[in-house]
């Protein structure tokens, strides 16, 4: 796997299509993330760009490969083992913008709730990373389902995978917007709520994606 996911790796750096996703999420935080705001709605915004961004580099990740060297690799490692690669290549550069993301909200905002009461650093941090990740999580599963092998054209993988994107930052039920609302709300009252829930819903969410579509690869190959 570690072979598999330095070729991943590789891969998606030589092709520069992580360019656009990493604009994108460059450009949501410089207009969403301003120096002395409060804390606390930084990293939900933070975290908030994330989800559209990890759909996005899991796409280009797990579409990388001309179907010819996807091929190769599937006969080499297995076609499941070669898409998990794929996607945890995606899950990995998210990962870095996560933190990237937590790391400027950190640096650059005021630790103070919106209405002026003292937000303790630390346990905000914490909070915000969390949230990032149940974002990243939650797009990440919206990619591996949205894409090859599971939708296998783009005029419908594209389209169904940004507006999953943006019902599930939108919607109640969602988890990430629940951590995103905690946040949202903790802001407004000078209070942490850590989503240690909606990342207990996240994680065998998305695993359970990622599994289902490495193994529809096994069948489709």
């Amino acid at each position: 796997m570690t072979a598999l996911l330095r070729y991943q790796a590789a891969l998606l750096i030589g092709s520069h299509r992580w360019l656009p996703p990493v604009i994108l999420y460059a450009a949501w935080l410089a207009i969403g993330v301003q120096s002395g705001g409060p804390v606390l709605d930084a990293f939900g915004y933070a975290a908030g760009g994330l989800l559209p961004v990890a759909v996005w580099l899991t796409r280009v990740c797990v579409t990388n490969e001309p179907p010819a060297a996807r091929n190769c690799t599937a006969a080499a490692a297995g076609p499941g083992r070669a898409h998990l690669a794929a996607v945890l290549t995606a899950v990995c550069a998210a990962a870095l913008l996560a933190l990237v993301g937590t790391a400027l909200a950190l640096l650059i905002s005021d630790p103070h709730s919106s209405d002026h009461r003292a937000v303790p650093l630390a346990p905000a941090a914490l909070a915000g990373l969390l949230a990032a990740l149940v974002c990243l999580l939650t797009g990440t599963a919206i990619g591996a389902l949205s894409n090859w092998p599971v939708l296998r054209s783009t005029g419908w993988s594209i389209p169904v995978g940004m507006l999953a994107a943006l019902l599930l930052l939108v919607l109640g039920v969602s988890p990430a917007n629940a951590a995103i609302s905690d946040l949202i709300t903790g802001s407004l009252h000078g209070t942490i709520t850590t989503p240690w829930l909606p990342l207990a819903v996240t994680v065998p969410l998305a695993t359970a994606a990622t599994a289902a579509a490495c193994a529809l690869t096994s069948r489709r190959g």
